[in-house]
């Protein structure tokens, strides 16, 4: 079992900046792949970035591409998500998720096998 935990959210003004980190100590990171997705109240959850086990593959949802960036640490075990030019519609909890795949940046929820608690992130306009 993996345990995730996300912080670094809140509330925040349209234009600004967030930084989310998604911690997993005590475990060997590098074996997964790390991706990131969002659930607005009443909506799905949605794909927002991913991340292979070194970090030269990247992914992310045309929604955000451009304004956050993803990257990890493995050293430190922990993932990011730099989130730039917010927006209102970029309201949502955030949750980190972590695959046994360590190669693939899955777009899917299904692909991932161990999920943290989220995170609120709140844009004001």
């Amino acid at each position: 079992q993996v345990q995730l935990g996300e912080s670094g959210g809140g509330l925040v003004q349209a234009g600004g900046s967030l930084r989310l980190s998604c911690a997993a100590p005590g475990r060997t990171f590098s074996r997964y792949s790390l991706g990131w997705f969002r659930q607005a109240p009443g909506k799905g959850r949605e794909f927002v970035a991913a991340i292979n086990w070194s970090g030269s593959r990247k992914d992310y949802s045309d929604s955000v591409k451009g304004r956050f960036a993803i990257s990890r640490n493995n050293a430190k075990n922990t993932m990011y998500l730099q989130m730039n030019s917010l927006q209102p519609e970029d309201t949502a909890a955030y949750y980190c998720a972590a695959a046994q795949e360590p190669t693939r940046t899955a777009v899917t929820e299904y692909a991932y096998d161990y999920w943290g608690q989220g995170t609120q992130v709140t844009v004001s306009s």
